[in-house]
């Protein structure tokens, strides 16, 4: 049996609970076509040899796997990169052009990431990154199509979280695997009103403008289903792009609030903020939760958030001092 709950969500595409932080918070996805296999995010280091019990619960093994596609390069969604590409001796990694450069050499990731958590809490939370080949690398263009089996997976450039950030169509179930692209959903917060999505301003490349060009694309494509790492599928997704367009402008104000006030507190002032913005969004939404079980499913995202919006306003307010 294996230790990373699955489901199928689409035709023959899987989501996998990765097990990072908690139950529900991230997830992966393993796509499956005339028995040849491509995985979308990977999860951590941790969450590899899970990934690897699913192929067998499936009845394949690793050599049917063609592509590894993390949409980009936080370890939520490719620390377990480099390991799952060894295991998998036919697999190609596809990733976007600015993050490929990381994969084959990840001792910046590494250093960042044990800067920001310590030596211990990066080796608890994400194990190591392990590098991938060069030679087994695609640096992917925008509309760079893959053939997997019977259906075909289109790379799509998608700023505004990231610039590293790809997108997947999949060409069958007319779906997009949007890793935060498409926000974060969390399952524990829906509710009548359907799923409730807000932005990840996460760290280091937060840009609204190109953000909301991206989601302008991903609406032309007229998608059925959006597969997000953070969590699982939600459907109808015209009906849900304004809610996440609603949040990107209104965490970019809540950091614009802090232009030219950057004293020790700032950073405080803005965790305050965006825990503020979350906890009455989700009370707006319906969410019934009592507020210590809100605040601790959202624990993670008003911190990244906060750290992100102050990296934005350090940006900018550098670009200004020139």
């Amino acid at each position: 049996m294996s230790h990373a709950p699955f489901q199928q969500v689409a035709e023959d595409v899987y989501c996998i609970e990765t097990g990072l932080y908690r139950h529900g918070l991230a997830a992966c996805y393993l796509v499956r076509s005339n028995d040849r296999l491509a995985f979308i995010d990977t999860g951590t280091d941790h969450t590899v040899p899970a990934l690897l019990e699913v192929i067998a619960e499936l009845g394949q093994t690793p050599a049917d796997v063609d592509y590894v596609i993390p949409t980009h390069v936080h370890l939520d969604h490719a620390g377990g990169s480099g390991s799952l590409m060894a295991a998998c001796p036919e697999a190609r990694l596809v990733v976007h052009p600015r993050g490929a450069p990381h994969l084959i050499d990840p001792e910046r990731l590494i250093a960042g990431a044990t800067a920001v958590y310590g030596e211990e809490g990066f080796a608890s939370d994400y194990g190591t990154l392990r590098p991938v080949p060069e030679s087994r690398v695609i640096a992917a263009e925008h509309g760079q199509t893959f053939q997997l089996g019977a259906r075909t997976l289109t790379f799509l450039d998608t700023p505004g979280h990231a610039n590293h950030h790809g997108c997947i169509l999949d060409s069958l179930t007319r779906g997009i695997f949007t890793g935060d692209t498409f926000g974060i959903s969390y399952r524990e917060l829906d509710t009548e009103a359907g799923p409730w999505l807000f932005a990840p301003t996460t760290p280091v490349a937060f840009d609204p403008e190109s953000w909301f060009e991206t989601l302008d694309q991903l609406m032309a494509l007229e998608p059925k289903a959006m597969y997000l790492t953070h969590y699982g599928r939600v459907d109808r997704p015209a009906e849900l792009v304004g809610m996440l367009r609603e949040s990107i402008r209104a965490l970019a104000d809540l950091a614009l609030a802090e232009e030219g006030r950057d004293d020790p507190q700032r950073g405080e002032r803005l965790t305050r903020a965006v825990a503020d913005w979350l906890i009455s969004g989700a009370r707006a939404h319906g969410v019934a939760l009592d507020e210590p079980r809100l605040r601790e499913l959202l624990a993670v995202d008003i911190g990244l958030n906060a750290q992100g919006l102050e990296v934005w306003l350090k940006r900018r307010e550098k670009r200004a001092a020139r």
